[in-house]
């Protein structure tokens, strides 16, 4: 898949780590390892930190600080409502544009 799917998962992952996290409260590394289980095994860590940055600047999840065996406190992150809102919405646009793909797929035959 190489290129194109690097593109098309920079327009999706927000969406993807919000779905995760619609599942259950979940630090950093815990929504890596889930993503990778899901088949995302390119994306790295680092990536998936910044956009945890971007999505609770934006308000979209809460975030607790819980006590690490290992090193300081991780930041345990859980959608809020917000984020619910806006991964119903991603849900909805995922809907229609995979619908209209696949009529454009069709034509195609």
């Amino acid at each position: 898949m190489g290129k194109q799917i690097t593109e098309m998962l920079k327009g999706t992952l927000e969406g993807i780590v919000l779905a995760i996290l619609s599942v259950q409260p979940a630090y950093g590394y815990e929504i890596t390892q889930r993503l990778r289980e899901q088949g995302f095994t390119d994306i790295a860590e680092g990536t998936v930190y910044a956009l945890l940055v971007r999505i609770e600047r934006n308000g979209l999840v809460e975030v607790e600080k819980v006590p690490s065996e290992k090193g300081p406190p991780r930041k345990v992150y859980s959608l809020n409502v917000p984020g619910r809102e806006y991964l119903e919405e991603f849900w909805t646009t995922w809907g229609f544009l995979a619908e209209r793909l696949g009529q454009l797929k069709e034509e195609g035959k």
